[in-house]
């Protein structure tokens, strides 16, 4: 966390916490109901919804691990304000492990396909958009409803 909010810390109330649920919560099912548009369309899903199941799963796991980063501070992360270092590798560690089991020796037992390679050009400009998207509305909660 900000070294500010280890002197002074955020006071939220449920008012508060509502609306941010409100306004933050539903960029998260964009961001999924544009993969599911991406399996469906770009790759062609209708018919294998083992890829379909592959896909969601490492877009829901890299997104909500990615929302972390952006949440946890009022600062743009990674440029402003960077996370522990245990946060941050603990997040590589669940993102590289979701994308292992994709092809490991559990896949198939957990119903994973390899992905195709253009899949993860398509993860890489959604979860730019989705941590773009989501700190554009953070920082204009902040600036409405105070931090």
């Amino acid at each position: 966390m900000d070294a500010e909010w280890l002197t002074k810390p955020r006071q939220w109330t449920i008012d508060k916490i509502l609306h941010f649920i409100l306004f933050i919560g539903p960029i998260s099912s964009i961001f999924d109901y544009l993969t599911f548009f991406m399996m469906l369309y770009v790759f062609d899903c209708w018919q294998n919804p083992v890829l379909f199941h592959t896909g969601w799963f490492v877009e829901s796991l890299f997104t909500q691990t990615l929302i972390i980063h952006v949440i946890r501070t009022n600062k743009i992360p990674f440029i402003q304000s960077r996370a522990s270092w245990p946060l941050i590798l603990t997040s590589l560690i669940i993102v590289a492990a979701g994308a292992w089991l994709t092809v490991s020796p559990l896949a198939n037992t957990l119903g994973f396909v390899p992905l195709p390679p253009r899949y993860w050009l398509f993860l890489a400009i959604m979860l730019l958009s989705y941590a773009m998207l989501t700190q554009m509305v953070k920082t204009w909660f902040i600036r409405r409803f105070g931090e």
